[in-house]
């Protein structure tokens, strides 16, 4: 089929299809491309050439189109036309892709912001506390449960209308995304951005405007430049940013929410450090508590396993997530929900957190103090990683990965071109630390 001339592919596929409407299309070019008949790299016929055809309109085959690309069926778009993808289709997170497992065992990975489990506190407590929960086992739909709404209260910088547990931050931000943003519309996003949250607005079909930071958070000219095109949301982290590290000072908050007060919008504050951030919170949700929502990841602090987040802010985005979440499991374990309630609130745990945070500082700071004696400059701010730029992305992993060293690049962490980098992760202890700052220094210089 892929060597048929565009004019009788075209020919041959409006035969194909019974049904004229985006739907139709879709689904009938989604069935050749799963049995095979239509190959990967094969040419979808324009849609000038199939609108007249199945007389429609060229916007019901455009429509049809761009279903199939959201899919990942076809690639592609304008002059160069459509093909058909080698993959199996379906909505995955292209940035966010999980190659590891294709790693030799002995790869040192320092791709992946996570915790070090050495220094995470010890659940064992917290799971035997949590099984006394007098609702264990009860199939009643909680969006979060009293005791960790209770826990997560007493140090929520601003009161919450409406509070729900979510399985993760960035499951968190998918509910709240999916039920707040429609294809099409725009949102504002603090750049550099987490490549997972850039899958989730390409995944719903936003239009990304792009605001970038300094160390002090997004800058207000960019943010006000955004703001005219009238998006339906804006996403930042209010501290500690993923990948620059920035935190928003109390002037930059009070420029900010100045100029947010009069949009016509939603605000989500994505908070992936929580009891491990060493910064205060001045986000802008503190003086704009009616439109904001704050998502907290505990993974990091606490423990991956625990897959808990808490959303809590304004009521309507809240309740919309809670609505759409029925759709699947409908509320989080009780006994995880308990077992982070009670460790929130346990002085060992807590001492725990607070020794974490002052061990992942001493660990970043010498890191980055080795990467500039070496001559290299390191941004990072507080969190988990550094970002150390390169002149060449690509090589410059290419070359680590040629020492066991695996590492991912910064330009997945930007709507469109970005600045060349890549992120190493500091928060385990790495063996031979020394070693392993002379490899990036020598891979930071490749081209």
């Amino acid at each position: 089929m892929r060597d048929l001339p565009d004019r009788d592919l075209g020919a041959w596929l409006a035969a194909q299809i019974e049904e004229a409407s985006a739907a139709g299309i879709a689904a009938t070019v989604s069935r050749l491309i799963r049995d095979g008949t239509l190959g990967p790299g094969t040419k979808l016929p324009t849609v000038r050439d199939l609108a007249p055809r199945l007389h429609v309109g060229p916007g019901t085959v455009s429509a049809a189109w761009r279903a199939l690309r959201e899919q990942r069926f076809v690639e592609g778009g304008g002059r160069a036309g459509m093909r058909i993808t080698g993959t199996v289709g379906g909505p995955s997170p292209l940035r966010y892709t999980n190659i590891t497992r294709y790693w030799n065992h002995d790869t040192l990975n320092l791709s992946r912001a996570v915790p070090d489990p050495a220094l995470l506190p010890d659940l064992a407590k917290a799971l035997q506390h949590s099984l006394t929960d007098p609702l264990l086992h009860s199939y009643d739909v909680e969006p979060i449960s009293e005791p960790l709404r209770e826990a997560v209260e007493a140090t929520w910088p601003f009161p919450a209308e409406a509070w729900m547990c979510s399985r993760g931050g960035y499951d968190g931000l998918l509910g709240l995304i999916s039920t707040s943003v429609v294809a099409g519309e725009t949102v504002a996003v603090e750049e550099p951005a987490t490549p997972r949250l850039l899958d989730i607005l390409d995944h719903v079909g936003a239009r990304v405007l792009p605001v970038p930071v300094d160390d002090q958070g997004p800058m207000p000219e960019h943010l006000a430049e955004a703001l005219t095109h009238k998006p339906v949301a804006f996403i930042y982290e209010p501290r500690n940013s993923a990948w620059a590290g920035a935190t928003i000072t109390p002037e930059r908050q009070t420029v900010l929410a100045g100029l947010l007060e009069s949009a016509d919008l939603i605000i989500i504050e994505d908070d992936g450090w929580g009891p491990l951030a060493p910064q205060p919170y001045h986000g802008v949700g503190a003086l704009l508590p009616h439109k904001s929502v704050l998502v907290c990841s505990y993974s990091k602090s606490h423990s991956p396993d625990l897959r808990i987040g808490v959303i809590g802010g304004a009521a309507d985005p809240v309740e919309r997530a809670r609505v759409y979440r029925h759709f699947g499991d409908g509320w989080t374990s009780r006994i995880l929900q308990g077992a982070l309630a009670w460790m929130l609130t346990d002085p060992e745990s807590q001492a725990a957190v607070s020794r974490a945070a002052e061990v992942y500082t001493e660990r970043r700071e010498r890191f980055a103090a080795l990467l500039r004696e070496r001559g290299l400059e390191v941004r990072g701010g507080d969190n988990l990683a550094l970002w150390v730029p390169v002149l060449s992305e690509v090589q410059a992993m290419l070359v680590m990965a040629s020492h066991g060293i695996a590492t991912i690049g910064v330009s997945s962490s930007y709507a469109r071109r970005g600045t060349q980098g890549v992120r190493v992760v500091t928060a385990n202890d790495i063996p031979e630390l020394d070693k392993v700052a002379d490899v990036i220094a020598l891979a930071a210089q490749a081209i």
